[in-house]
């Protein structure tokens, strides 16, 4: 069997910047296993496996090197990108996605700016203030949780660049990853974030769709509005556009192709 994959650089205009994810566009569905082992093969944040349901909206899935996620922002944004880009379908209608995390829905904007809509996932639970500041080695200043991730709140930006955390006690917390967050020092932002998910094989994920998902009520609280402009603060870097919608996030992006490759299988 011979598959194509694209790779994409997500929530960003350049090459080389952004989060890469690979997306694989198939016309029967892949085995849960064949699906792991190219994304341990693509060895990338995310590989995106989507295929067009008789109802003519997507069926989509998301997997780590090491196991399958029930959201990811940037993958979704990659995926879009392709089918308008490579024409498997019209710029001119939104696309709808079927997912682990129900319907998810993307429209592309004159400009090649797109737009999803994602559910909002509010950070309302209590989570171990003392596992978090054990693997950041310091006290943060709230901490929470939602359905997915841990949230802790920094003081400032520079308390956010310079974490040098602790990968082991992080993969050790009961949850897909740890969002760590501060207000931003750029007038022109609303707040700054970094991601670590050792457990689902990303020690640091350069830019995180589905954090910003809590991220957004949460800063919307803070801030007292809903359209926020974000970056998160890996090496690579990426910038994310986010409007609070009641349950729903908008989260707005561009994406580039970098590659097209033909995998056998």
């Amino acid at each position: 069997m011979e598959l194509t994959l694209y790779q994409v650089d997500a929530f960003t205009k350049r090459p080389f910047a952004g989060n890469p994810a690979a997306v694989c566009v198939v016309e029967e569905d892949l085995s849960d296993d064949l699906m792991q082992a190219i994304a341990n093969e693509m060895n990338l944040s995310e590989s995106a496996f989507v295929r067009r349901r008789d109802n003519g909206s997507w069926h989509l899935r998301w997997f780590t090197p090491v196991a399958e996620v029930d959201l990811c922002g940037h993958a979704t944004l990659a995926t879009s990108h392709v089918l308008f880009e490579k024409g498997f379908t019209s710029s001119e209608r939104p696309i709808h996605f079927e997912t682990l995390s129900g319907r998810l829905s993307v429209t592309r904007e004159s400009s090649g700016l797109l737009v999803m809509d994602f559910p909002a996932e509010p950070a309302t639970e209590h989570f171990p203030a003392e596992l978090v500041d054990n693997a950041l080695n310091l006290d943060c200043v709230r901490h929470a949780a939602n359905r997915m991730d841990a949230l802790a709140e920094v003081a400032d930006e520079k308390t956010l660049r310079g974490l040098r955390p602790d990968m082991s006690a992080i993969a050790a917390l009961d949850v897909r990853g740890l969002i760590v967050t501060a207000p931003a020092d750029d007038a022109d932002l609303d707040f700054v974030s970094r991601f670590f998910a050792p457990q689902c094989g990303v020690p640091e994920d350069p830019v995180t769709g589905s954090a910003h998902c809590c991220l957004a009520p949460w800063w919307s609280d803070r801030l007292g509005k809903t359209r926020m402009k974000a970056r998160q603060l890996s090496e690579r870097g990426g910038e994310v556009d986010v409007e609070l919608q009641g349950d729903r996030v908008l989260l707005r992006g561009h994406a580039v192709t970098i590659m097209r490759a033909v995998m056998s299988a």
